[in-house]
């Protein structure tokens, strides 16, 4: 039993660079997390990359040691450089799921067709170019036009938080909701969303609203 206890502790020792890592990708990014067993199968492969890295960092540092010595590479600076280097891959790879770069590169090489986002929700919503005012259509008919300063990172649950909230009424102007700066917005009463173009980067005044095409659904 003591064995047993000892090696369930040097494993997770083994693995705790790739928990690490993980730990700092779910909570930078969208990605729902999975399953315990994808879990440590995902440290498994975080450790991978962490302890290749740590190994190459290792045999640099002492051979620069032979020419000018700070201090000893022990079992303590290897756990602190693994975790140092933990850390990094983790928000390594959460830049990348939340900007869709890499799979950009990677679709104009036809390598393949998907992108790093979790849905097209999440997809049009974390994309910089997709950000402009915004037209709620709510269930009721009712539309709501702002500024989404937050918005659901899934279509079925969380909420939008619309700053300088309006609403567009049939005969398509816009009332102002005074007095308020922002309104929270149950996605659950979002029939679909709208993104309007960015008609002010070409200093176009006009008063008639131009929708862009087709927007995330929440249904």
């Amino acid at each position: 039993m003591e064995n047993f206890a000892k090696d369930f502790v040097s494993i997770l020792q083994y693995l705790l660079p790739g928990f690490v890592s993980a730990w700092v990708f779910y909570g930078l990014t969208s990605y729902p997390k999975p399953s315990q067993f994808e879990r440590v199968v995902q440290a498994m492969i975080f450790t991978l990359f962490t302890q290749a890295t740590i190994k190459i960092v290792e045999f640099v540092l002492k051979y620069i040691g032979g020419y000018w010595s700070v201090a000893s590479w022990n079992e303590s600076s290897s756990l602190i450089g693994s975790i140092i280097i933990a850390l990094f891959f983790g928000l390594v790879f959460s830049y990348f799921a939340n900007n869709d770069k890499l799979h950009k590169y990677l679709r104009s090489k036809k390598i393949t067709h998907k992108t790093s986002f979790t849905s097209q929700w999440s997809g049009v919503f974390l994309n910089s170019e997709s950000i402009t005012f915004v037209v709620l259509h709510f269930n009721d008919e009712r539309r709501l036009y702002g500024w989404p300063t937050e918005w659901p990172s899934a279509s079925t649950e969380g909420h939008f938080v619309i700053t300088d909230p309006s609403w567009l009424l049939d005969n398509g102007k816009e009332q102002r909701i005074t007095g308020v700066k922002n309104i929270l917005v149950n996605v659950n009463d979002v029939k679909w969303v709208e993104f309007l173009e960015k008609t002010w980067e070409n200093n176009d005044d006009s008063e008639t609203i131009q929708f862009a095409t087709a927007a995330a659904s929440s249904r």
